[in-house]
């Protein structure tokens, strides 16, 4: 039995739907369910359930509000993954949890890879990357897994907030000085299953292939939907946002594709994707 926390966001509902179409049991659980801030309620929620993988989808990922709600965000981005890793050791399960490539600081010009080294910018990145460092000191049957600019049907995210900017707006300005890899939240779930299952646990990275900056990804979305208005180029800095951010974040996922044996699809083909799904739900 899988037990999935954090299950109505983006990747929680990917994941739910993969598993559906393998036949595999699972326990889908949201913040309503199960506090998993807390361990004992965790302890509580697993006994007498044979639950042999705990899929963390949970986290606190508003950038720049993590800089106000710094408890919470640490509560739900360190403390969390710490105590899923303490009971998944305890019961003896599988631990699968997530990551981002906010943990690195930019300084490279080519994709980051697992030995690269971390230097995270703002209070978001600092979480997750204790957030890491604490899993893989607690158990050994870990996976902890980096990803990038989610997008999927779940909850909001930038391609959405493009759109529904596009529906109101003749011109928009998007930053081009901020560059890494959108990451389809289907692909991101598929390709997860296939790693956890290879039993090679450790430290991964997943991420659609290719790399953009906001604003190439802008346009693509745009042009995919046919807007007429005019798309011009901005700074991050012209928006005076609360936290900081790398300005190249791009990460490799060769490690993990090497024990997959096959490449992550282009960022492009998931929007593609993603605009037919979301065609297809309204």
């Amino acid at each position: 039995m899988i037990l999935l926390t954090g299950a109505n966001g983006q990747l929680g509902t990917d994941f739910k739907k993969i598993l559906d179409n393998k036949n595999t049991e699972y326990i889908s659980t949201d913040f309503t369910d199960l506090d998993i801030t807390n361990i004992d309620n965790v302890r509580d929620f697993v006994k007498g359930k044979e639950i042999s993988y705990i899929i963390n989808c949970a986290a606190y990922n508003n950038v720049d509000k993590a800089e106000e709600e710094k408890e919470f965000c640490y509560k739900l981005n360190t403390e969390a993954p710490k105590n899923l890793a303490i009971v998944a050791k305890e019961i003896g399960a599988i631990f699968v949890t997530y990551s981002t490539d906010f943990v690195f600081g930019g300084e490279k010009k080519s994709p980051y890879t697992e030995e690269d080294k971390k230097n995270p910018l703002c209070t978001y990145a600092e979480s997750k990357s204790l957030g890491e460092d604490e899993v893989l000191k607690i158990y050994d049957k870990v996976y902890v897994i980096r990803t990038s600019w989610v997008f999927g049907m779940g909850n909001n995210n930038f391609n959405k907030q493009v759109i529904n900017w596009s529906k109101t707006r003749d011109e928009l300005n998007i930053v081009d000085d901020q560059v890494s890899s959108p990451t389809y939240s289907w692909d991101l779930a598929e390709y997860s299953w296939d790693l956890v299952k290879s039993n090679q646990f450790g430290l991964y990275q997943l991420s659609n292939d290719g790399e953009c900056s906001k604003y190439d990804q802008a346009k693509y979305v745009l042009e995919s939907i046919g807007w007429q208005g005019k798309l011009g180029r901005a700074k991050t800095e012209d928006f005076n946002l609360p936290a900081k951010r790398a300005n190249y974040s791009k990460i490799s996922s060769e490690k993990a594709e090497k024990i997959i044996g096959r490449k992550m699809p282009s960022w492009q083909s998931g929007i593609d994707r993603f605009l037919l799904e979301l065609k297809g739900n309204n």
